[in-house]
């Protein structure tokens, strides 16, 4: 199942800038948490409702390791 959540960075290049930090997001569901801190999420920025790029970031440890 793939979940979508809110990236809440400007754009792309700047959510890559944040590897190695902390995720900054927007949670979308109403039936609970999408954000998990080992795994893969994807999702839109810069928020859920202005939806201008998608990402898939890989999570360790609940620090961005991956954007792709």
């Amino acid at each position: 199942m793939t979940i979508m959540i809110g990236f809440d960075y400007r754009t792309k290049k700047a959510l890559k800038a944040s590897i190695g930090q902390e995720l900054q997001y927007i949670e979308t569901s109403i039936f609970g948490p999408e954000y998990v801190e080992d795994g893969v999420l994807t999702g839109v920025g810069p928020s859920p409702y202005d939806r201008r790029w998608y990402a898939r970031v890989t999570m360790e440890g609940g620090k961005i390791a991956k954007v792709s």
